[in-house]
C-alpha cells in the first residue's frame, strides 16, 4: 500500500460478521443424520462433489448450499433419505437464511471511524437477497455508502465495478478474508489489498498463502486498518 485509497471496500462474510461457522455446523448436523449411510469422510466428499457439481448453476449461498445437501443426501443413501430427514436438511438451510449476526471483534468500530470521512462500499458475493438480509440484520448498513452483491469475483467483476464507480484500480482498496476472492483478484489489477484471516475458511476459498511483493498487507484483527490508513494518510 504506497496511497490513500478513494474508494474503501469491505468484504461481509467472515470479514465483518461471523458466517462460515454456522456453515461448519449445519454439515456437522448433515453428518449426524446420515451416519448410518456412511463415514464422515465420505459425507464430507459427497458433499464438496455436489457442491462443485451446482457451484455454476446455483451460485454462492445457504439456498444453494441447502439444496446440494439434500442431493448429496439422495446420494449417499441411494434415494432411500425420507422425506422427514429431507425436511431436517430443509430446516437447517432456513436457518442459515435468518440466523443473528454476529460482528467480528472491532468491525462497528472500525467503520464508524472511516465513514466519518470517507465514501464506504459493501461488496460481497452471493445470493442477492440473502446478503442484502443479512447486511440489513447487521445493524451496520447505515456506514455505507454503496453496496454491491455479485455472483463471482474475480478480476473482471472488480474492473466493471471500478468503471461504474469512475475509480482507478490504484485508488482503490479492498479489505477481506479471502486471499482467492477478496485479495489476489484486486492486486492482480493493480488495486491495493488487506487481508484479515478468519479462524475457519470454506473449503472452495481455500488456497496456499503466499508473497505477493507489494500486493498486498496481511494484518491480524481488522482493528489494524486503522493504523494502516492512518500512516498513509
Amino acid at each position: 500500500m504506497n496511497s490513500f485509497p478513494k474508494l474503501i471496500a469491505f468484504d461481509a462474510d467472515d470479514t465483518l460478521w461471523a458466517n462460515q461457522p454456522l456453515f461448519d455446523d449445519a454439515e456437522e448436523e448433515l453428518r449426524l443424520l446420515l451416519k448410518q449411510f456412511g463415514s464422515d469422510e465420505q459425507i464430507n466428499q459427497t458433499l464438496i462433489d455436489v457442491q462443485t457439481e451446482n457451484l455454476r448453476l446455483m451460485g454462492y449461498g445457504a439456498k444453494g448450499f441447502m439444496l446440494s445437501m439434500i442431493e448429496a443426501a439422495i446420494r449417499l443413501t441411494d434415494g432411500a433419505v425420507r422425506g422427514t430427514q429431507i425436511q431436517q436438511i430443509i430446516d437447517l438451510g432456513k436457518e442459515l437464511l435468518r440466523f443473528p449476526i454476529n460482528l467480528i471483534d472491532g468491525v462497528e468500530e472500525v467503520l464508524e471511524t472511516l465513514s466519518a470521512e470517507h465514501e464506504l462500499m459493501v461488496l460481497t458475493k452471493g445470493d442477492l437477497l440473502d446478503q442484502e438480509s443479512k447486511l440489513a440484520r447487521s445493524g451496520v448498513g447505515q456506514y455505507f455508502s454503496h453496496v454491491e452483491i455479485v455472483s463471482e469475483k474475480h478480476e473482471a467483476a472488480y474492473r466493471r465495478i471500478l468503471s461504474r464507480y469512475h475509480v482507478e484500480p490504484a485508488d482503490f482498496l479492498m479489505i477481506g478474508n479471502s486471499l482467492k476472492s477478496d485479495i489476489l483478484p484486486v492486486v492482480n489489477i493493480g488495486g491495493q489489498a488487506i487481508y484479515v484471516p478468519y479462524h475457519t475458511t470454506w473449503h472452495f476459498e481455500r488456497m496456499a498463502e503466499t508473497g505477493h511483493p507489494n500486493g498486498y498487507v496481511q494484518v491480524e484483527s481488522i482493528r489494524d486498518v486503522l493504523g494502516l490508513l492512518q500512516a498513509l494518510r
